[in-house]
């Protein structure tokens, strides 16, 4: 017999397989948890089979929830492509815009998001923040459109803009004996306590590639997953750390960090919005992306003002540079 399946069923569904739970579910859809377990029902006798199963205190989907499922999540983002699409029809863009991005990167996109949603209201924003694995593993879930990283990932087919640099530093606390040493290399810092982002971290992974193309073992003191206990222990003086120069503004504006006068340091790389490659972008997500291309570099040169002076006096107290450009760190 025929029954009406309705997308409040297939939202439940979708939120239940993507979060691992009813009260998750709930929470995230702002629903109690009997009126999700409610739509459950209905689902599985529209089905005319069980979708979950009770596991100890959670709930698993059987085979058949997880083919429904997984269609329930494409009908939905058809829906919202959709939606998009008649809107922009009508010379509109509208939708929610999901992207995620690096916890680095927070100090970078809000006020980008802000400039990009100034004059368009019919626009929504759903920022998601994590580390390098968690952003990826949202994308590969279609739980974002649009990902802000250092680097496209490789084990995952995307498409990728480089839109702005992205600087990143040996930083110390100002008191640091090292602060005060005018022919720096990175070899004398072999044997400090280098504090950095854990392993796999595009921080880590840019620092250990700088040791290793001037020969030198990078052997870090400690590998934290918090840009926040990285700076505290810099100033207190317990290391060196190796950051990115967005998550220090407000360190670097009172005097707690500086920029060791090494040369080269900052180093740079490129920001990335990406998507995967098998995903069809909608309409908000794509104007982001040209937003970027057309604005993100001018708007990290913007933040990046108040190192301006910092970088240049201490660039000016180390080896002079060639061609106007910093030799590498060696």
């Amino acid at each position: 017999m025929y029954k009406t399946t309705t997308f409040r069923q297939l939202t439940a569904i979708d939120a239940v397989a993507r979060l691992g739970g009813v009260s998750r579910a709930a929470q995230a859809l702002h629903l109690t948890q009997p009126t999700v377990s409610l739509q459950l029902r209905l689902l599985e006798e529209a089905a005319g089979a069980a979708l979950v199963q009770r596991s100890g205190r959670g709930l698993l989907l059987t085979p058949a929830g997880e083919v429904v499922a997984g269609y329930a999540s494409q009908i939905l983002e058809l829906w919202r492509h959709a939606s998009d699409e008649v809107a922009s029809l009508k010379g509109q863009l509208a939708g929610t815009l999901r992207v995620g991005a690096l916890i680095t990167a927070e100090y970078l996109l809000p006020p980008l998001l802000v400039a990009f949603n100034t004059g368009r209201p019919d626009v929504k924003v759903k920022l998601s923040v994590g580390n390098r694995e968690e952003v990826v593993r949202m994308l590969t879930r279609h739980e974002i459109d649009i990902a802000i990283m250092g680097k496209p990932p490789g084990d995952v087919r995307t498409e990728s803009r480089a839109f702005a640099k992205h600087p990143m530093a040996f930083i110390a606390s100002p008191h640091h004996p090292l602060m005060a040493r005018r022919d720096l290399a990175l070899r004398d810092l072999s044997g400090e306590n280098i504090l950095v982002r854990e392993h796999g971290s595009g921080a880590h992974n840019t620092a250990e590639q700088l040791f290793k193309n001037a020969g030198l073992r990078f052997s870090p003191g400690s590998e934290l997953s918090s840009n926040e206990a990285i700076k505290q222990m810099v100033a207190a003086g317990l290391g060196i750390g190796f950051l990115s120069l967005h998550a220090c503004a407000l360190e670097f504006q009172a005097g707690l960090i500086g920029l060791l006068p090494l040369p080269g340091n900052p180093v740079e790389h490129d920001w990335y919005v990406l998507h995967l490659s098998t995903a069809r972008l909608p309409p908000v997500a794509s104007a982001f992306q040209d937003f970027l291309a057309d604005h993100g570099q001018a708007e990290i040169h913007r933040q990046l003002q108040a190192f301006d002076a910092v970088v240049d006096r201490l660039r000016a107290k180390g080896p002079r540079r060639r061609g106007g450009k910093a030799r590498p760190a060696t």
